[in-house]
């Protein structure tokens, strides 16, 4: 109610109780005044009744949610059920015009001001993270890889000639496919091994942009966030490269926001050399849903033809996902979060060293990589393979006995975690690789990857790590590398059973 109609309430209700009301809702709408001033995450939270309460009025901006409002057009966002109408706050008209997924809708005044905050809380998130010149961005409602065809579509316009993109390699599909779904021809530089952990070969990159020439390539695509035991692309010497041959240079950054070391490289990238964007996935750094992704620059007029380039409307579910998530965490809490994953990190990886060591393995050393980490294999499976020869049986491991171990992980409801096995290939497209998971044609040992991500907890570190230690000893023994202990049926099915 505004003041009017709660001045009038006075007459029905004591006018101390009106008061107070009043001065509740008063501190909610300097909430709102405060977001529509500053356009920056609040400094504190805010409570779900006040999020609920500010997106329903919004929802009372579009014209569908209009008194007497009569639709004579072909899309009025009618909805049928009202359970999907309350479960989108009655916003039923998405975000963008047909022409620009950022433009303003006149029907939909409430569901563009809910973009566009979006879009600015996003922009002081990824500032905050540790990108500063961070200039604009635009949250898509696709994933990181069609929002990395987008990009590379929108670039097509600025350098007609170019058909290659320059791509250290990181064994991830959709990253890979984004590049020939935008129909460019990528160009794989093969990593170097230095220690345990797998670096951008610079040298190589400078070989082939000199080789096909810089008007013929459309940029060069490297990384940040991957599974160990890659390292982060060197942001920092592709970033010189590109601005010595004038290429523009797309990252993908797709869970990398969490990362303080990721973040920083996107930085000094773009403060020394050349970076014009970097895209991410909003489930895997801010914890909603799957289906939006953020494209950031550094020239607001790349991110505007990226919006431009997206045909037609879109769904607001990321933007209204994000807006709730980003407003109910606000500043301090996003940052909690942030600290607590580094935490989780040095605890995960500190129990995976203990496991390792109990096997005569080792946590392998990565540390250019600040979110993954990896446990060698080589001693289980060469174990495994000296068992097999002794048996009579000369026949290499199959990468798939070993792969199996990965298997075994997530029938105990463990997720996320991968087993890598040498001797694997895939084939995308046309293009055939080696080793398929281990980023390499030649890494020297299998292992197993696990991340310490955003959210996750030392209370599931401890469950995995336990998990981890029955089926490391369980895949031993089916290989003959450890005796079979006696068990009774019954130890044995407890035995199996994870512990929830």
């Amino acid at each position: 109610m505004n003041s009017s109609n709660l001045s009038m309430a006075e007459s029905i209700v004591p006018s101390p109780y009106i008061k107070q009301a009043r001065d509740a809702r008063n501190s909610r709408e300097n909430q709102v005044k405060q977001l529509l001033e500053q356009r920056k995450l609040p400094p504190d939270g805010w409570d779900d009744a006040a999020i609920e309460g500010f997106l329903y009025e919004l929802a009372m901006m579009d014209s569908n949610n209009f008194q007497g409002n009569i639709g004579a057009g072909e899309r009025e966002a009618r909805i049928a059920s009202d359970f999907v109408a309350r479960r989108h706050f009655r916003l039923g008209h998405g975000v963008g015009r047909s022409g620009d997924i950022t433009a303003i809708q006149p029907k939909a005044a409430g569901s563009s001001l809910l973009m566009r905050l979006t879009n600015c809380l996003v922009l002081d998130t990824i500032k905050l993270a540790g990108v500063r010149s961070a200039a604009a961005c635009v949250l898509l409602p696709v994933a990181t890889g069609m929002s990395l065809v987008l990009t590379f579509l929108t670039l097509r316009i600025k350098r007609p000639k170019a058909k290659y993109i320059i791509w250290p390699r990181i064994d991830q599909k959709s990253c890979f496919k984004s590049m020939i779904t935008a129909g460019f021809e990528p160009v794989v530089v093969e990593n170097v091994l230095e220690g345990d952990e797998l670096r951008t070969d610079v040298a190589a990159v400078e070989e082939k942009i000199q080789e096909l020439g810089s008007e013929s390539i459309l940029c060069l695509h490297s990384t940040t966030s991957c599974f160990a035991p890659r390292a982060a692309d060197r942001l920092v010497e592709l970033a010189a490269l590109c601005k010595k041959y004038d290429i523009p240079h797309i990252v993908n950054n797709a869970y990398g926001v969490q990362s303080s070391k990721c973040m920083h490289l996107i930085q000094e990238a773009h403060r020394t050399g050349r970076l014009d964007a970097f895209v991410q996935s909003t489930d895997k750094n801010f914890l909603v849903p799957v289906g939006g992704a953020i494209v950031v620059g550094f020239e607001k007029h790349f991110i505007d033809d990226i919006s431009q380039t997206y045909p037609g409307r879109a769904s607001a579910t990321p933007s209204i996902d994000v807006f709730i998530t980003l407003l109910s965490l606000g500043a301090s809490g996003y940052r909690k979060l942030l600290s607590q994953r580094k935490e989780v990190y040095e605890y995960l990886s500190a129990g995976l060293s203990s496991v390792a060591e109990s096997h005569g393995e080792k946590l392998l050393k990565t540390k250019n990589n600040p979110i993954s980490l990896a446990l060698s294999l080589e001693t289980i499976v060469g174990e495994a393979t000296k068992s097999k020869a002794l048996a009579g049986d000369t026949d290499e491991v199959d990468p798939t006995e070993t792969t199996e171990l990965g298997s075994m992980l997530f029938t105990r409801f463990v997720s996320g975690a991968r087993v890598v096995a040498s001797g694997s290939r895939r084939t995308i497209g046309s293009y055939t690789f080696i080793n398929w998971g281990a980023h390499s044609n030649h890494y020297p040992s299998p292992y197993l990857t696990a991340a310490a991500a955003i959210g996750m907890t030392k209370d599931e570190v401890d469950a995995f790590l336990k998990r981890l230690k029955k089926v490391l000893m369980k895949f031993k023994r089916k290989r003959g590398v450890i005796q079979e202990v006696s068990q009774s049926k019954e130890e044995q099915e407890k035995s199996d059973r994870p512990d929830v």
